[in-house]
């Protein structure tokens, strides 16, 4: 198995594709400029972060399978009258989560049971 392939092997493990598509350029760069061990690192391994941050509200939306993609921009106030804007623009508010998913947190008791009993 050659080192490139090792490698690819590696980061595909590691699922890292940033990383790997990065590796030629970055490798060469370093060599040219002397980098040490722990410079090269740190520049493999920001880019994948970078990656992972700029791309990781995508995948978890992918991942979870929705059947279509929704924005507030997009939501109709309107329409739904008990959701109000003001409250639910204002981010990490708990009502504007129990207004966002139609009403309170499920709850997290067994099925069958009856809450406050």
């Amino acid at each position: 198995m050659t080192k490139t392939s090792e490698l690819a092997h590696l980061f595909r493990a590691l699922k890292a594709p940033a990383a790997a598509r990065a590796l030629p350029k970055l490798a060469e760069r370093a060599r040219e400029e002397q980098w040490g061990y722990e410079r090269f690192a740190e520049a493999l391994l920001s880019t994948e972060v970078a990656s992972r941050e700029s791309h990781g509200g995508e995948s978890r939306i992918k991942a979870a399978r929705f059947p279509a993609r929704k924005t507030l921009e997009e939501f109709d106030f309107t329409f739904q009258r008990s959701v109000k804007r003001p409250v639910v623009e204002h981010r990490g508010c708990p009502e504007a989560r129990r207004t966002l998913n139609g009403g309170p947190p499920a709850s997290s008791a067994p099925a069958g049971s009856v809450l406050g009993a």
